[in-house]
């Protein structure tokens, strides 16, 4: 974790944009620096896992809330809705973390061809990250300082990542991602629709139909696994959008919330302060100044 650590600060330190997300070259793998407890982040997460490597992050899905810090890895199985926090940093000792967002499409192929037994289990966990995980993400980051073997070993050892996490402490719940025909799977197939549609009138049958279930049992196994009802979640993701469209596009108030399907300002603006804790002029606005 120390040399982990070392390689995850250089990188954060020289390419951390103003909101503390630093990409790299490698699919769906970025890091995170934060330098004083924030405020609270709303968002829908596509699945992922992030490894604290310094610091410490509470994370709330629903009425349950998890905390994390350094050498502990927080799993998110499924498309699902948390509110976060970073709650332990300073200029002197930031928040770093390294973070990979999941490929179902990867984990379905290593099922098939490891033979894996089936998984379910939490969309949620935190447990300390594996060492093969850990060792995997090292050599992933040595190669930053190698742009000529990024393209020859980068694929290999992304895949190797999955397969570490497949296999580890969190591996029933990810290996529900690879399963065409677990409950995660077709709730995730409902979700990239509402995704893709969100600024429109929703239809449970047409979700329905896309998660191969009937309207009742995908309400059911919908909550289970995100939450949240699906007008709940679109609604969310409305509002996720409009605070996107306001922030980085300095969108007005109105234009975002027709953009994202209301029809009401009034009613997007109460909407808006029950997700976010305040209107969201003045949430805007401290955003901007904190950043």
């Amino acid at each position: 974790m120390p040399s982990l650590l070392t390689l995850v600060r250089r990188h954060a330190d020289a390419h951390a944009d103003r909101f503390g997300h630093a990409p790299t070259p490698f699919r769906g793998l970025g890091v995170v620096r934060q330098l004083r407890p924030g405020e609270l982040q709303v968002a829908v997460q596509k699945p992922l896992i992030a490894i604290c490597l310094q610091g410490r992050k509470r994370v709330t899905m629903g009425t349950v809330s998890f905390e994390y810090g350094a050498g502990e890895a927080l799993v998110i199985a499924a498309d699902v809705p948390t509110i976060s926090e970073i709650t332990e940093a300073s200029p002197a000792n930031p928040y770093y973390a390294l973070a990979l967002e999941l490929d179902p499409a990867l984990l379905s192929e290593l099922a098939v061809e490891a033979d894996m037994q089936r998984g379910d289990a939490a969309s949620v966990r935190i447990e300390p990250a594996d060492p093969d995980v850990a060792d995997a993400a090292l050599r992933l980051m040595r190669l930053l300082d190698r742009p000529t073997a990024q393209p020859i070993l980068g694929e290999a050892l992304l895949r190797e990542l999955h397969y570490w996490l497949m296999v580890g402490r969190h591996g029933a719940a990810i290996r529900a991602l690879g399963r065409v025909d677990s409950h995660a799977h077709r709730i995730a197939r409902a979700v990239a629709l509402i995704r893709r549609d969100y600024a429109h009138p929703l239809r449970i049958a047409d979700l329905a139909a896309v998660a191969g279930m009937s309207e009742s049992s995908f309400h059911q196994h919908f909550r289970a696994i995100t939450t949240l009802s699906p007008l709940q979640f679109q609604k969310q993701l409305r509002l996720i959008e409009a605070r996107r469209l306001m922030l980085v596009q300095s969108a007005a108030i109105s234009h975002a919330a027709h953009a994202v399907g209301y029809e009401s300002v009034p009613q997007f603006t109460r909407d808006y302060g029950r997700l976010f804790g305040s209107p969201p002029g003045r949430h805007i606005r401290d955003t901007r100044l904190s950043a």
